[in-house]
């Protein structure tokens, strides 16, 4: 199973559906008037505070896309019966494979007595499995957490949403010097 489609892409959509309101909110300007010298200060604080909230908006559905949906268990799922098809291909029945978790990670933790020939080599094959990045036999540490790597995927759309949304206000700008 890909990561990429079944996991991150899901949440980097999310960041950019929700970055292009939240830039196109937060990078518009009114139109300037000798009056409005004291309004800088208050339009600023807008702007933070609406890309501020697009942010954690962004970071929060990346959340609930992780947990309540499900997209971590099915992902985990998937990941551990593939595991589970593998070692009984190789006919190894004696060893386990799973997922590490608490948090979960995209590293695969093995259990169960192997030689030194067989570990080295069901650690490299496993790794070639889309979505798992490392294989050992033990379970100490366990690399990024999935849902942190969920959530920089969620933050980089957000932020391809703001720069989608910045180029929308630069023409609505460069537009609007031609109303006669």
């Amino acid at each position: 199973m890909n990561p990429l489609w079944s996991y991150f892409w899901p949440a980097f959509g999310l960041g950019v559906i929700i970055g292009i309101p939240a830039g196109v909110i937060g990078f518009r300007l009114p139109r300037r008037s000798p009056e409005d010298a004291g309004l800088s200060r208050e339009l600023r604080r807008k702007r933070i505070i609406a890309l501020v909230a697009g942010a954690l908006l962004s970071i929060a559905a990346t959340t609930l896309w992780h947990g309540p949906f499900g997209a971590a268990d099915r992902f985990s799922t998937r990941i551990e019966r593939a595991l589970r098809s593998i070692m009984t291909y190789y006919e190894m029945p004696q060893v386990s494979a799973h997922l590490h978790h608490d948090p979960l990670t995209r590293e695969v933790v093995f259990y169960g007595p192997a030689d030194d020939f067989q570990r080295a080599e069901l650690a490299r094959l496993i790794t070639q499995l889309p979505g798992v990045r490392s294989a050992g036999w033990s379970s100490e540490g366990g690399g990024v957490p999935l849902i942190v790597e969920g959530l920089a995927v969620s933050l980089l759309g957000f932020l391809l949403g703001l720069l989608l949304a910045y180029v929308i206000e630069l023409r609505r700008r460069y537009n609007s010097q031609w109303n006669w």
